[in-house]
C-alpha cells in the first residue's frame, strides 16, 4: 500500500482544492493625448450577470484554454480588435474570491485608437488616465464574511457545537470615484494592486 501512494503522489501535480470558476481580464493601456490610459467597459444591461457593472476587459477562462489566451480572446471579442493591434506586456497577480473563483489579470498595450464595442456584451467603454489612480486613493469599506450556517448543520458533531468559534474573515471593497463611473468590487481591487504594483517601481 505505502509503494502505490508513494507512486500516486511522486507524480502528482499540485492543485487548489475545490471547483474554481477561471476568468481573465486586461489591463489594456492605450496611449492617448500625451497620457497612458486604461480601458473600462460597462457592460450590457441586456446580460443576465452583473448587467451595467464596469469591468475591466475580460471573461471566462474555457475548459482548456491558457488564461492569457482566454483574456487576449475576450479583448478581441468585447472591443472588435484584431490580435496583432494587441501588444501583450506581462501578467499580474491573480486573485482567488471566496466565492470559488480565480481572476487572472494581464497588461497589454492597445495599437488602435479609435476603439468600438461589442453592443451585445459591451454598453459603451470609457478611459482613465493612469495618473488619476497614482494620485487619487480610493474609497476602503471593510466586508465581513463568515458561516452562514442553518438549523441542520451537525453541530452535535463538533466540540463545543453551536458555541464553536467558527473563522471569519473579510473582503476589502474599494471604491473610485471617476466622473459619474464608480469602479468597485472585484474589478477596483485588482485594479488598486496594480497600482500599487506600478507605485512600487519609479516610472
Amino acid at each position: 500500500m505505502i509503494d502505490k501512494i508513494e507512486k500516486v503522489f511522486s507524480n502528482n501535480t499540485p492543485e487548489i482544492i475545490g471547483d474554481y470558476k477561471r476568468s481573465a481580464v486586461m489591463f489594456l493601456l492605450i496611449e492617448e493625448e500625451g497620457e497612458v490610459k486604461l480601458v473600462f467597459e460597462v457592460r450590457s444591461n441586456n446580460l443576465r450577470n452583473q448587467p451595467g457593472d464596469i469591468c475591466l476587459p475580460g471573461g471566462r477562462v474555457e475548459k482548456e484554454e491558457e488564461p492569457k489566451v482566454a483574456a487576449i480572446r475576450e479583448v478581441m471579442e468585447e472591443l472588435s480588435l484584431n490580435e496583432d493591434e494587441i501588444e501583450y506586456m506581462g501578467e499580474m497577480n491573480y486573485f482567488i474570491s471566496p466565492y470559488n473563483s480565480i481572476i487572472y489579470a494581464f497588461v497589454a498595450k492597445c495599437k488602435k485608437k479609435d476603439i468600438s464595442c461589442n453592443k451585445a456584451e459591451v454598453d459603451h467603454i470609457f478611459k482613465v488616465p493612469i495618473k488619476f489612480f497614482l494620485e487619487n486613493e480610493p474609497l476602503l469599506y471593510e466586508l465581513e464574511i463568515g458561516p452562514n450556517l442553518k438549523e441542520d448543520f451537525p453541530f452535535h458533531l463538533i466540540r463545543g457545537g453551536k458555541d464553536y468559534k467558527f473563522g471569519k474573515g473579510k473582503i476589502l471593497e474599494y471604491f473610485y470615484k471617476f466622473d459619474d463611473y464608480i469602479i468597485w468590487g472585484t474589478t477596483a481591487l485588482i485594479l488598486k494592486n496594480f497600482i500599487d504594483t506600478i507605485k512600487k517601481t519609479t516610472i
